[in-house]
C-alpha cells in the first residue's frame, strides 16, 4: 500500500514490504519438504538395515540363518516359505531349490560347462576308465538346515560341481576297484552303476539329498587295444553260442528222426507179432471136420446161386471144349 504526504509539492511514495511474510511461506515449504524427505530415507534405512522381506517361490525353501550370534544346530534353524520378514542386521534368508536337479559331467565342452569334465577312475587291474555321467538328485525340503549345517553353501551350484563332484568321483573309484575293466564295460555295468549309486546315496542320506538317478551318458572310453580285445571275446562267445545253439538243433532232428524210425520199426514189429500169432491161432485151430464144413458150405452156396441152365461148353478128355446142345 502506497501513502502520500500533505507536501502536493512532493509527492514521495512510501511502500510498506510485504517480502517477510512471503519469505516465511516459502521457508516453511522447505523445511516441510526437507522433513518428508528426512522420514522417507529414515524409513528407507529401517527397512533396509532393520527389517527386511522377501517371497520364497514355489519350489524353494528358505533357511534364516543367524549372522549375530553362533547357531547351535540345524534344529534351531527356521525353514521359511511364502512371505518372510527379517532383520538383515542380525539374520539372512538363503533359499535352496527343492526340485530335482540334473548335471552332466561331460568330455563334451557344448555339454553342460565349457570344459571337459568327463570322470576318470581305475579297474581292479588298474586300468584307467573315462566315462561321462549323468547324476539327478533333490534335496527334502524338510532337511535344509541340516544340509546347510554340513555344506555351509548358499549356491547349489557350489555343493553339485565341488562337493557332490568329489563324491561321485570318489564312489566310482572305490567300486571300480572290485570290478575288471571288462565287468565295467560289458555285461555287469548296469550292477556296477547301481553300486555306484547306492554308495552316493549312503553318504549324503543324512543331510537330506536324495539321488533320483544315476548312469553313464554313452559307453565308458577304455584304450583302444582293450576296447579290441573285448570286442573281439564278445564276437567270439556269440559265434560259440551261435554254433552251439546249430549242434543242438541238428542233434534235435537227428533225434526226431530216429525216434520216428524207432517208432515206425516197433509198430511194423508189433504189426507182424499180431499176424503171426492170428495165424498161429488160425492154424490150431484147423481140423478135418472144420474144412469138411467148410467145403459143404461152399458146394452150398454154389448150389444156391445155380439158375438151372447146364454150362454151354465143357472139356472133353483131350482137353478140347465141346458145344453141348441146347436144352428145349
Amino acid at each position: 500500500m502506497t501513502l502520500f504526504n500533505s507536501d502536493d509539492d512532493k509527492r514521495t511514495p512510501r511502500t510498506i514490504n510485504h517480502e517477510w511474510g512471503s519469505g516465511f511461506s516459502r521457508r516453511s515449504l522447505t523445511l516441510l519438504l526437507f522433513t518428508v524427505a528426512a522420514v522417507l530415507v529414515g524409513v528407507w534405512l529401517i527397512f533396509s538395515f532393520l527389517i527386511g522381506v522377501t517371497r520364497i517361490e514355489a519350489g524353494y525353501v528358505g533357511v534364516e540363518v543367524n549372522l549375530a550370534g553362533s547357531q547351535r544346530g540345524a534344529s534351531e534353524i527356521p525353514v521359511r516359505t511364502g512371505w518372510v520378514f527379517y532383520s538383515p542386521l542380525t539374520t539372512q534368508i538363503i533359499e535352496f531349490p527343492t526340485y530335482v536337479q540334473t548335471v552332466k559331467w561331460t568330455k563334451n565342452v557344448s555339454e553342460g560347462n565349457p570344459l571337459n569334465e568327463e570322470m576318470g577312475f581305475n579297474s581292479k587291474e588298474g586300468m584307467e576308465i573315462f566315462a561321462d555321467v549323468s547324476l539327478s538328485y533333490a534335496i527334502e525340503p524338510t532337511k535344509v538346515p541340516d544340509f546347510y549345517v554340513k555344506y555351509r553353501v548358499n549356491n547349489l551350484d557350489r555343493f553339485t560341481h565341488g562337493i557332490l563332484r568329489d563324491i561321485v568321483r570318489n564312489s566310482l573309484n572305490e567300486v571300480a576297484s572290485t570290478y575288471t575293466v571288462e565287468d565295467v564295460y560289458g555285461e555287469k555295468k548296469a550292477e556296477f552303476l547301481s553300486r555306484v549309486e547306492k554308495q552316493i546315496q549312503d553318504k549324503v542320506t543324512n543331510v537330506g539329498v536324495g539321488v533320483q538317478q544315476f548312469g553313464f551318458i554313452g559307453a565308458p572310453r577304455v584304450p583302444g587295444v582293450i576296447a579290441q580285445a573285448i570286442t573281439a571275446k564278445a564276437q567270439a562267445i556269440q559265434e560259440a553260442e551261435r554254433a552251439k545253439n546249430e549242434l543242438a538243433t541238428t542233434q534235435a532232428e537227428a533225434a526226431k528222426k530216429i525216434a520216428e524210425a524207432e517208432g515206425d520199426a516197433k509198430s511194423q514189429v508189433t504189426r507182424a507179432q499180431g499176424e503171426a500169432d492170428a495165424n498161429r491161432i488160425r492154424q490150431s485151430s484147423l481140423t478135418a471136420q472144420l474144412l469138411e464144413l467148410r467145403r459143404l458150405e461152399n458146394q452150398r452156396a454154389l448150389i444156391d446161386r445155380w439158375n438151372g441152365q447146364l454150362p454151354s461148353v465143357e472139356t472133353g478128355q483131350s482137353g478140347l471144349m465141346l458145344q453141348l446142345p441146347h436144352q428145349q
